[in-house]
């Protein structure tokens, strides 16, 4: 029963490999320096609660503004691909961003451009990361189903 049971696996993903070959776009691919996998290089950020608990709340709205904003320039740019905040939890984990960089110091050059980083409202861990070249396209995608921005 195992020996079916694999022969139907490997027959399946067999099939399934032969059905993804076929939508293969080459030209998409090129374009998003997508590897054989259809992956690439990025460098993921973590945003974590920073040193400074003093900022007033008129401080931290001002702050927070020019957050989005460079947010949203970053992004524009095609530097910046996901980018979100967490919802509450115990860890001190704020947001993450996806950067479409190849090294963290890239990265990290953007990062320090963010109000929020540079007021230690937030500090930034980074690291590289090997994701899905088709994620460089949900900017453009949001931006089809946004209708209030931030």
């Amino acid at each position: 029963m195992k020996k079916i049971l694999l022969c139907l696996l490997l027959i399946s993903g067999s099939l399934w490999a032969q059905k993804e070959s076929k939508q293969f776009n080459e030209k998409l691919a090129k374009s998003l320096n997508a590897d054989k996998y259809g992956m690439r290089n990025y460098v993921f950020c973590l945003l974590k609660t920073g040193s400074n608990t003093e900022a007033t709340s008129e401080e931290k709205a001002v702050i927070f503004k020019g957050h989005m904003a460079n947010i949203e320039r970053l992004s524009k740019e095609g530097k910046l691909i996901v980018a979100g905040p967490f919802l509450g939890n115990s860890i001190n984990y704020r947001g993450l961003f996806i950067f479409n960089v190849e090294t963290v110091e890239e990265a990290q050059a953007l990062v320090n451009t963010d109000p929020a980083v540079q007021a230690k409202i937030f500090e930034a861990e980074l690291t590289p990361w090997y994701g899905s070249a088709a994620l460089q396209e949900i900017p453009h995608i949001h931006e089809q189903i946004t209708t209030t921005k931030f």
